[in-house]
């Protein structure tokens, strides 16, 4: 099956279904059974009694056998998956088991909804579930803010990048960026503990999205309609502390009218990062049903996109 099309039907299923909860009490879910790997390679081989230059080697050892095995089970799967049209459904099922459109939507959602009525507590919880920085002294601002950053980057990163590989190499091209993903998420941050273990795997995951967030925010801008996105993509991309995630987050920023990035703490460490759209005002609850609205609307664009790229190989 071509993957484009494999990939617009589990982007189908993944809308239409997501992974349901009751599903993930009984088995989990594929990237947490990848994470309790990791977690696994972590506690052995990431000790700080080792030597620098063995405990990088370790980080790149622990990558590579992570994708290895993510992608060897995709390649089984394609493999063992006859070419009928439940052995199709069978690939686009568990293809549509690493796209997150559905649950990120969810996620800022739930956010959006007691930051409404002015519920802090309540709103801090929910944030606290899509991004790494301590909720407990954001305010309302704050709160607005990380939602839409985790919403914008999110996007690429649970969205528009497994679409992307999937497009160009099906169902394995789709694992391997997820192990990727989730290894950079688990072990790719800069502290003491991870920066040595996991600096392979922070480097790789850049690679891997380097085109899907910069796609990504040419999507928002387009689906925004909004001069302005792209202005502000443009322009401050480039100061946000990653390479790749000031992509999406400034045309979001300039589509909506708000300023994004900036300082915020992480534990006990403030980081100074610069603003992305600095001149702009804060966010607010509104904002982010304005963005998840946009949200919506940037999938839609790409759905279209990706079905004409069937169209096009089909014709």
């Amino acid at each position: 099956m071509d993957a484009a099309m494999l990939m617009l039907l589990a982007w189908a299923f993944e809308l239409a279904f997501g992974w349901p909860d009751w599903l993930y009490r009984r088995i989990r879910h594929p990237v947490a059974w990848l994470g309790s790997l990791i977690s696994a390679f972590d506690v052995v081989f990431n000790r700080k009694t080792l030597p620098y230059p063995v405990r990088y080697l370790a980080g790149i050892i622990t990558t590579l056998i992570m994708i290895a095995i993510a992608t060897g089970a995709a390649f089984a799967i394609s493999a063992l998956s006859p070419q009928t049209w439940w052995g199709v459904t069978v690939d686009a099922l568990v293809a549509s088991s690493l796209i997150a459109s559905r649950s990120l939507h969810a996620h800022v959602a739930a956010v959006a909804a007691p930051l409404t009525t002015g519920d802090l507590e309540a709103s801090r919880k929910a944030v606290s579930e899509i991004v790494g920085r301590d909720p407990k002294s954001l305010d309302a601002a704050g709160i607005a803010r990380a939602s839409l950053e985790s919403l914008a980057e999110n996007a690429s990163d649970g969205v528009i990048a497994p679409v992307f590989w999937g497009t160009l190499f099906g169902l394995p091209g789709l694992a391997a960026y997820k192990a990727i993903n989730t290894l950079d998420s688990m072990i790719g941050h800069r502290n003491e503990r991870y920066a040595v273990f996991g600096g392979f795997a922070a480097r790789l995951d850049d690679l891997a999205n380097f085109a899907p967030t910069r796609l990504t925010g040419l999507l928002i801008a387009a689906a925004s309609m909004k001069p302005s996105s792209l202005k502000i993509m443009i322009r401050d991309a480039r100061h946000h502390r990653s390479p790749n995630a000031g992509w999406p987050e400034a045309a979001m920023a300039g589509a909506l009218g708000v300023r994004l990035s900036g300082p915020r703490r992480y534990g006990a460490h403030v980081s100074k990062d610069p603003w992305l759209n600095e001149e702009a005002r804060d966010p607010s609850a509104t904002d982010i049903l304005i963005a998840l609205t946009l949200y919506k609307r940037t999938m839609a664009l790409a759905v279209c996109i990706l079905a004409l790229t069937v169209l096009g190989f089909a014709i």
